[in-house]
């Protein structure tokens, strides 16, 4: 893209350097912006964005073009807008694009009174995961509201107060969903709060301190609809709506009226004039519509009346202005919104997400694009497309289809009555044809993917043409089309509408439908993942159709991880200008010849190919196999023991016999006396230099026991871990114990110590409260003597018994029935419990030869390559470098007569990172814990570990040995002291 000043995004292209240039670093947490920001914001920066985290959540992480919308958001607006008691979209383009505003009109157009407060605009492709952006920044305000609040601090920034506007019923739908979770079977319209985005993907949108809260404000604070000025909040507002609700656009505009006498009014006009709402279903004054009329007109009240507001409005290019006539006019909603936001300032904001934030202005050669003015981050189709978080695009070019006449509409009688042409049919059995083929071939590699046909229509009287047709004419069964457009709802009412809303969600889990037929109502928010063929039937020419259109079959189909390398090598044959090896992910247009130059520009730019009917003999998941359990696998299978339960040692006392324990004999009560000061001069002087408990040794103030309570308290800490671990040297004073020898029946001990103090220590009656007496215990000798008395004491009274038993289960590989690879990376093998073992496309030339090795060793009886994505189960734990959890899968399991292996191979540059040695540790220590199993409980021969650098594995196999004895070899041994790195995840 040009940066250029006349440049229609050169606001989103300059807030994007700066908002870089500000986060360099922040993957390592040494950001310039962590400084910008409130303590708030930059916990969150380094939950969603720091490296740490983001390696240990895996693939649960926002994206490259997620990432960029969040950080300039909140450059944007926190860091930008702070100290500004107003912060407009001229504010902004004046701190990111100042010379933006010398060219054309732009200056004009920013500083109108729709503008006057925050306004940010995200161009985000369809399928691209918008819906995660809008509720981390949700959670990026409330927690900074409550955080400022809590400080009182009412930071004008910041708000708990948010609306978020849908543009019809599917989106509004999709977001109650998002928020609140899936409607309850049966449940009388409750939700399930566990199946929301929020609690789905808490670990990837907050830290575990803040969860409870946001559950919290989410589940007693969102309004549907129907609720919103009526519902109790709790200090804040969800609410969510579609702007049909705020439209005013039945509402006549004030008119100034001008009397011509020459021309005499109709009697209609006096009528209405008179009486303007006329009783009557049929001019709609119905009693629900004046309710509806006047419930809206409570909303906008009270909407306009709170004090501070988000506004987030998703698939936003419905509620900008459009051209009437060469007249420039705001949608009714944007009226509602300017309405709202009067009173407010800075603290109303507008957020808006759009695939297609522009309007087509111009018609023929002169049409062209006019995005909006407050676009803030760019990340649009093509960036999708390159970076593979959508399906590649494919123009089916048939030759039946590149002879269709110019004509695409419907055909219409002389009355009106449409019929479909014959090149809408020849369209119709092209896409047909399309879909079965994909629907044999996914069905060889996984029969639960159910591939589905889109058919965009002209207008609703031609959809059920297209439905009679695929059923009457092509076979398909009365289930297997489904017919859905914008008047269904109203059409079935509520309650017949839940099941049908139902069944086109959930289209990806089921068979039927196959074929799903639309106008306008699946345009937007559509959001399923097994639309692979579009059929647009339709005679508009708006390029912001077309892009809506595409966008409803966007949306990955194929996600594991085992597909990656195969969909990567069709982008790139796509970007070469080759047709596609496989289907997966690509979505097929069969497009109509006059419709094609709209994807020129993609197909240029390599990110769009075309299939033809030479894709008909191959097949649609290319060279994607199934890999079965073998005949007898028994005999090769692998059991992972994973301990359940373990024994326990129990440690018991019996009660102490007192008057067996020796009393203190080197001194006399009187002479131990004689070393005491009194009262505050014992305090002050002596304690500060005695050093009488090893972890209370420093200064007097930790040794300024107030009383005769509080020492015997401290004195049965002292006992309870001088049995675990030595008396500090020195003046360090111990803050805690990590394993004190005694944690329970403290109170015991403390009972015992009394009484010996009062009968036993002296020989003879000693009262410890009489004149003080109690200070006499505090001297050094004292606390020897009955520490280790009472150490001994314990030690000799101490029973161990073991209770329960340890449980062990074990976890077989076969428990995955197959595993997906690529034929031309795969080799037939004998002895595993697949039919075949694949190794990875870039890179994989050492899980080749090892496998090829393993195969040829006659010692080897059998081995596997464990699936990363699959055999999840096989994963180690181990703690990285930086601290933090993790885990790791080894890459093979090999089993010979003497020993089980685990075998991690490396390049030989790998194998001495840290990571990798503390992986080492992990295992050994694993494999003791394991190997301390009896034979039975640990399914037979031990366990070893093994890590291979690849010259290694290629020195030994130019010298022909055997894998068997390089295992052998290079398993390692017991360490000193096992790391406590020690569980298998389950």
């Amino acid at each position: 893209m040009p940066q250029s000043q006349n440049n229609q995004l050169a606001l989103s292209i300059g807030l994007t350097a700066k908002t870089n240039q500000l986060c360099l670093g922040l993957e390592s947490g040494a950001a310039d912006i962590l400084e910008l920001v409130t303590p708030t914001t930059a916990e969150l920066l380094m939950w969603w964005f720091g490296e740490d985290m983001v390696l240990a959540r895996s693939g649960l992480n926002f994206h490259t073009g997620q990432k960029q919308a969040i950080l300039n958001a909140i450059v944007a607006h926190e860091v930008l807008g702070h100290g500004h008691a107003h912060w407009t979209l001229l504010d902004l383009y004046k701190a990111c694009a100042p010379d933006a505003l010398l060219t054309g009109t732009r200056l004009n157009e920013v500083a109108q009174a729709k503008h006057a407060h925050p306004k940010y605009c995200f161009k985000m492709a369809t399928g691209t995961g918008k819906t995660w952006v809008l509720q981390a920044l949700m959670i990026w305000q409330l927690l900074n509201k409550t955080a400022a609040l809590a400080e009182g601090i009412d930071d004008a920034r910041f708000t708990r107060q948010f609306m978020v506007v849908a543009p019809g019923l599917i989106v509004y739908e999709r977001l109650l969903d998002a928020f609140c979770g899936k409607l309850i079977e049966n449940g009388n319209g409750s939700r399930d709060f566990a199946s929301s985005d929020i609690a789905r993907f808490a670990d990837l949108f907050m830290p575990d301190t803040h969860r409870d809260a946001v559950f919290a404000f989410v589940r007693g604070n969102v309004c549907n609809k129907n609720e919103i000025g009526l519902k109790a909040t709790g200090n804040g507002m969800i609410a969510i709506t579609n702007w049909h609700l705020l439209n005013e656009g039945d509402v006549a505009e004030d008119v100034e009226e001008i009397e011509a006498l020459g021309a005499p009014l109709d009697p209609q006009q006096v009528i209405n004039a008179v009486l303007p709402l006329t009783p009557g279903r049929a001019t709609g004054n119905s009693l629900d519509v004046l309710d509806r009329r006047y419930a809206r007109g409570n909303v906008l009240e009270f909407l306009a009346g709170l004090p501070e507001l988000m506004v987030f409005n998703d698939e936003a290019h419905h509620i900008h202005e459009f051209k009437r006539e060469g007249e420039s006019t705001e949608v009714e909603w944007q009226k509602s919104l300017s309405k709202i936001a009067a009173t407010k300032g800075r603290r109303f904001v507008q957020v808006d997400f759009s695939a297609t934030p522009y309007n087509d202005v111009g018609a023929g050669k002169t049409k062209r694009k006019v995005y909006f003015p407050h676009i803030v981050t760019d990340f649009d189709l093509k960036s999708a497309m390159r970076a593979g978080l959508v399906k590649s695009l494919v123009l089916d070019r048939r030759k039946e289809i590149g002879a269709l006449p110019l004509e695409f509409k419907a055909e219409r009688d002389e009355q009106g009555n449409p019929a479909l042409s014959e090149g809408q049919r020849v369209m119709l059995r092209a896409g047909l044809k399309k879909l079965r083929k994909l629907e044999t071939d996914f069905a060889r590699i996984d029969p639960t993917r159910h591939p589905k046909m889109l058919v965009v229509c002209e207008d609703t009287t031609v959809s059920p043409l297209v439905a009679t047709f695929l059923q009457d004419q092509e076979g398909l069964n009365e289930d297997e089309v489904m017919l859905i457009d914008s008047g269904k709802k109203a059409e079935l009412g509520e309650k017949d509408w839940a099941p049908v809303r139902q069944r086109l969600f959930s289209v990806d889990q089921h068979a039927t439908p196959r074929v799903i037929v639309s106008v306008l109502m699946l345009r937007e928010g559509f959001d399923v993942n097994n639309i692979c063929v579009i059929v647009p039937l339709r005679s508009s020419q708006a390029q912001i159709l077309l892009e809506q259109t595409i966008g409803r079959g966007l949306r990955l189909m194929w996600r594991d991880d085992e597909y990656t390398d195969l969909k990567h090598e069709n982008r790139e044959r796509i970007n070469a200008g080759q047709e596609p090896d496989s289907l997966l992910d690509v979505l097929s247009i069969v497009e109509h010849p006059a419709f094609q130059s709209f994807y020129d520009e993609l197909i240029q730019e390599g990110l769009a190919g075309t299939t033809g009917d030479g894709m008909d003999d191959t097949s649609a998941t290319g060279d994607v196999i199934a890999a079965e359990l073998r005949e007898g696998y028994e005999a090769f299978d692998f059991g992972i023991p994973f301990i359940l339960q373990e024994a326990d040692e129990v440690r018991d006392h019996h009660a102490l016999d007192l008057t067996t324990l020796p009393v203190f004999t080197a001194m006399t009560v009187a002479q131990l006396t004689g070393l005491l000061g009194k009262g505050d001069t014992f305090i002050s002087q002596d304690l500060q230099s005695a050093t009488l408990f090893g972890d209370y040794r420093v200064d007097g103030a930790v040794m300024n026991v107030g009383g005769y309570n509080e020492y015997l308290s401290r004195l049965t800490r002292r006992i309870s871990q001088a049995l675990s671990e030595p008396v500090p040297k020195g003046n360090k004073v111990a803050t805690h114990m990590a394993k004190p020898y005694l944690q329970v029946n403290t109170a015991e001990l403390t009972g015992w110590l009394d009484d010996y103090i009062w009968t036993q220590l002296f020989g003879a009656t000693f009262n410890p409260l009489d004149d003080e007496n109690w200070r006499v215990l505090l001297l050094q000798p004292v606390v020897d003597h009955m520490t280790k008395v009472f150490a001994v004491a314990l030690l000799e009274s101490e029973q161990k018994h073991i209770t329960g038993q340890t449980e062990v289960h074990l976890r077989r590989l076969s428990e995955m029935p197959r595993l997906m690879m690529r034929e031309s990376h795969s080799v037939e093998v004998s002895k595993c419990i697949y039919t075949r073992l694949a190794w990875p496309a870039r890179n994989g030339g050492l899980e080749r030869a090892f496998i090829h090795w393993a195969q040829a060793d006659t010692e080897v009886q059998a081995f596997c390559k464990i699936s990363e994505n699959r055999h999840t189960f096989a994963r180690l734990r181990y703690v990285k470098d930086d601290g933090l959890p993790a885990f790791y899968s080894p890459d093979f399991l090999v089993r010979t007569a003497g020993a089980v292996y685990l075998v991690e191979t490396k390049a030989q540059q790998q194998t001495i990172h840290p990571n990798v040695q503390r992986k080492l540790k992990a295992a050994l220590a694993w494999c003791e814990r394991i190997n301390g199993l009896s034979i039975e409980q640990r399914g037979g021969a031990p366990w070893q570990y093994v890590l291979l650098g690849e010259d290694v594995v290629k020195d030994w196999q130019a010298k022909g040995a055997r894998l068997a004895d390089l295992l052998d070899f290079a398993r390692l041994r017991p360490l000193a002291h096992a790391s406590q790195q020690t569980s298998l995840s389950f």
